[in-house]
């Protein structure tokens, strides 16, 4: 018998997946707990279709992501920061502050998303990472300066 698979099974396939069980595992196991359909023509259609829309959908988000990384890397942050003598800042500059800057200039990204090697606690130029989707990823610069 044919199914269709609603979930990822191990050992049997991913979702979507038409393959060929014994009749008693599709009637007894498979098809009441919904883990598969069986195998018609009109839900092999059905199928099809709601492939075509998550793959248009998973594209559409993928352009977004994009345009968003674009508008990303086009940004600097300057920020002023409380330093020492030796340009050591009080505190540290985190991706939460980052973000909050980000969102001052119209870009509103979640600050997990935003990664950096470690805190910045001096006074310079830095690159933080920006993980937009996770397939793409932005580079934002950061400048800190010294508040007098």
């Amino acid at each position: 018998m044919k199914v269709i698979l609603k979930e990822n099974l191990e050992n049997l396939g991913h979702i979507g997946d038409i393959v060929k069980v014994a009749p008693g595992y599709a009637r007894n196991y498979l098809l009441p707990r919904g883990y598969a359909t069986e195998a018609t023509e009109k839900n092999a259609k059905a199928l099809e279709h709601a492939k075509r829309q998550l793959e248009y959908k998973r594209n559409k988000v993928l352009e977004q992501a994009k345009g968003l990384a674009a508008k990303i890397e086009g940004l600097t942050i300057a920020i002023t920061h409380q330093a020492g003598e030796e340009g050591k800042l009080f505190g540290a500059v985190t991706n939460m502050e980052l973000a909050e800057h980000l969102k001052a200039q119209g870009v509103e990204i979640d600050r997990k998303k935003i990664v950096l090697a470690e805190p910045i606690k001096h006074v310079g130029e830095y690159t933080a990472s920006v993980k937009v989707h996770p397939e793409v990823a932005a580079a934002l610069k950061v400048v800190i300066t010294k508040a007098d």
